[in-house]
């Protein structure tokens, strides 16, 4: 195949998968609805989410502040995807610039990276809190969390800096359909005629952000489980208690990816299918965040009602 120079990658126009056997207007109106609620729900939820946590003094902790952080990469993840992907749908327009997708790969890639890390540090938090809890009011102070949270975006930044430059230096062959809904490495690299070494780098990547996040998750939660297995059944209950809102956000979104994962690999599924799972991760995981959140935390449902009632949205007596 052709080869295109490195100017008219700067030139050049991506079109990215949308859904083909569901172009007819029907369907489109179905998918924009479903989508537009979904957003919608998302936004809602996180940012009433974050507003109670900012309200509630008593919330004011590194744990609650940990849980503010991964709100709003709940509502930064679909932003940078799902709005685009809606206009595509009413618009038929799938036609993106070389510009805007480096854009959107850079604050996907980023974005998501924090959030693992960010899972990978609320995982600590409760180590500290329930191993050490003599320790972690020392230790984990409102400060402190605050420079682990900045640390948490430092390994999405160098990671895009490395996918930036093999996009930017790679030969690409003669064709610009991106078999995804978004602009992401994966996608864009399989247009290059050879990035045998670009996609190398790229998996050891991964992996790296894999292994290290989850070896912190749940080396913290083997610590936690040899400790409270010392203890009474009731400071067991409560050592539970203050890990199952984080245990079930992770559990969740570790299986919602493995099923997207999955379908990529299993034979039957077809492209449609795929997209449309990895869209549903997209929405799913930020809409039960803030709502596994609000059951399984008392503080927070508290804070919740408070909220409510001191803006009239329920009655006082409620």
């Amino acid at each position: 195949m052709t080869e295109w120079n490195q100017t008219d990658i700067h030139t050049m126009k991506f079109i990215l998968f949308n859904f083909s056997g569901f172009q007819d207007q029907p369907s489109c109106i179905t998918l924009t609805t479903i989508l537009c609620v979904g957003y919608a729900v998302i936004l809602l939820e996180n940012f009433s989410f974050i507003l109670v946590l900012l309200s509630d003094r008593r919330l004011h902790s590194p744990m609650y502040m940990l849980i503010c952080n991964l709100a709003i990469l709940d509502i930064l993840i679909p932003t940078v995807n799902i709005p685009k992907m809606m206009h595509g749908l009413t618009s038929h327009d799938n036609m993106v610039t070389f510009g805007f997708c480096i854009v959107q790969l850079w604050f996907y890639t980023l974005f998501g990276t924090t959030e693992m890390y960010l899972l990978a540090l609320m995982a600590y938090d409760r180590y500290q809190a329930i191993c050490k809890p003599l320790h972690y009011p020392s230790v984990m102070t409102n400060k402190f969390v605050l420079k682990l949270c900045l640390l948490c975006w430092m390994p999405g930044i160098c990671i895009n800096g490395i996918h930036v430059y093999f996009i930017l230096n790679t030969k690409y062959c003669e064709k610009n359909k991106v078999q995804s809904y978004y602009c992401n490495y994966s996608a864009i690299m399989s247009l290059s005629c050879s990035a045998v070494l670009a996609d190398m780098i790229s998996s050891v990547v991964i992996i790296i952000i894999l292994s290290t996040t989850l070896t912190c998750i749940f080396s913290s939660y083997v610590k936690i489980i040899m400790i409270i297995n010392t203890v009474s059944f009731e400071s067991r209950q409560k050592a539970l208690s203050t890990c199952a809102s984080h245990l079930s956000v992770f559990s969740f979104s570790l299986l919602v990816s493995l099923f997207v994962a999955m379908s990529y690999r299993l034979p039957g599924f077809s492209d449609d299918a795929r997209m449309i799972s990895a869209v549903a991760e997209s929405i799913s995981v930020p809409i039960a965040n803030p709502i596994i959140y609000c059951i399984r935390t008392k503080e927070i449902r508290e804070g919740l009602l408070k909220f409510l009632k001191k803006y009239k949205i329920i009655a006082a007596e409620f």
